[in-house]
């Protein structure tokens, strides 16, 4: 096999990959083994057409396109390991040459990694997150756990009220005319959840179980139903039950159903310390985004489109990974939703730059500043990586080939890049919002 470079415009380059004639004989050969025994030719059992005679009948380039495809995935593995340049997209294939007694010769279009010119990267200034928790965020998430301790009661002795749980019946009418997919029977409905269209809930509000109430309201021209769009409809609705929340106490009693402590102050103040733990969390990661966006913007690179096609695709196919794992296929999510593949290809596009970009600013920045990994540190990322999966270390390290170890130790290497830039970033309380100049 040989190997030619060209470089392109905008990191891109062309490879130019050759494989010997006797390669692609054999793999000739091998297209002409798995398929022979599903070509006919009169005269002949399937399976015993002699390849010379198939050619005949069909044309010397009948076994070609097999033979490419499986003569190019290790060509092309073995003109990466043979490029010097570091490969940043999947390539775009295109055959020049294929003849028998020829060599194979084929082109594969791919990005190269871009060169960073790093801007300032010390020092940079990021706000000054505020990690205090007020009582009315611990008031607010103790209400939360009541709400989801809550028990539910039927309501008889009273109507509907903003809050409550009931189950309608319904039925629409735009012009007098029910129209379709407008009825439901045993409804469940909880007034002031905003599940219905704008209006439509609040009008239940007084309404009494058993007595049929009408509900006017306009559809929104956004509209799903285009054919409803903007159109006004009556509702004949029917209240067949309510139900109501009944919130637990707030005493020593709920603290110790709902925690691991017996008093309320001591719940209290746990729910304090859980807050001010994760509005910290919260704080050190925005500070982290801060800094290495203010990295990125001081920056300059220029990336390839087709290493943002290939981080899109990356992130969609984690995304299908993510959800198949709760048993919903990517197909089926997009039936749901109403997405393409073009869509949600579209929708990461950003994230996926960003993610180039903040990859690019600190494998920079560590080799600036010549910060790599210590052997304690792989070996203990390698070890969580063992625990993550159930393997004790020595497998976990026989699994792994000097590739993938040299994956870790980048990936190591651009972590603590990070928290080099968040060291030495500085920083700012937010500046408060400037008078409004008084009226001369």
């Amino acid at each position: 096999m040989s190997l030619q470079v060209e470089k392109l415009e905008k990191n891109m380059a062309k490879l130019t990959i050759e494989v010997s004639a006797e390669e692609l004989e054999k793999a000739i050969e091998s297209a002409y083994h798995k398929n022979k025994n599903k070509i006919s030719v009169p005269g002949f059992r399937k399976g015993k057409v002699p390849r010379q005679m198939i050619e005949k009948m069909y044309g010397k380039a009948v076994f070609y396109e097999d033979a490419a495809n499986e003569l190019i995935p290790t060509a092309y593995e073995k003109a990466l390991d043979e490029c010097e340049e570091t490969i940043v997209s999947s390539p775009k294939i295109e055959v020049t040459q294929i003849e028998a007694g020829q060599p194979f010769i084929f082109t594969a279009e791919v990005a190269l990694k871009p060169e960073v010119k790093l801007g300032k990267y010390k020092g940079v200034k990021v706000p000054k997150a505020d990690v205090e928790v007020t009582e009315e965020e611990v008031n607010a998430a103790i209400d939360r756990e009541r709400e989801s301790n809550a028990r539910t009661i039927s309501i008889e002795d009273r109507a509907v009220k903003d809050g409550d749980i009931t189950s309608l019946d319904f039925e629409g009418f735009v012009d007098g005319v029910a129209f379709e997919g407008g009825k439901g029977d045993n409804y469940p409905l909880t007034i002031g959840s905003g599940a219905f269209i704008p209006g439509f809930e609040e009008q239940l509000v007084g309404a009494e179980i058993g007595k049929e109430v009408e509900v006017n309201v306009t559809f929104p021209e956004d509209y799903q139903a285009k054919e409803l769009a903007g159109k006004a409809a009556v509702f004949k609705c029917t209240v067949k039950e309510i139900k109501e929340k009944q919130l637990p106490e707030l005493d020593d009693e709920f603290a110790a159903e709902v925690s691991e402590f017996d008093t309320l102050a001591e719940y209290k103040e746990d729910v304090k310390k859980n807050l001010t733990e994760k509005k910290e969390k919260e704080a050190k990661n925005a500070k982290e985004d801060a800094a290495i966006k203010a990295v990125i913007e001081d920056s300059d690179m220029e990336i390839p489109e087709a290493m943002i096609e290939t981080q899109q695709r990356q992130m969609v196919d984690e995304f299908a990974q993510r959800i198949t794992m709760q048993g919903i296929s990517l197909e089926q999510y997009f039936q749901f939703t109403g997405l393409t593949a073009e869509r949600m290809m579209e929708q990461v596009k950003p994230q996926a730059e960003n993610r180039i970009k903040s990859r690019l600013v600190l494998e920079a920045v560590a080799a600036k500043e010549k910060i790599e990994p210590t052997e304690e540190e792989v070996e203990e990322e390698l070890k969580t990586m063992g625990e993550a999966y159930q393997m004790e270390l020595e497998k976990v390290k026989e699994l792994l080939d000097d590739k993938a170890i040299k994956q870790i130790k980048e990936d190591l290497a651009v972590r603590k890049a990070a928290e080099f830039v968040v060291e030495n970033a500085k920083e700012e309380k937010p500046k408060k919002a400037k008078a409004a100049k008084e009226e001369e």
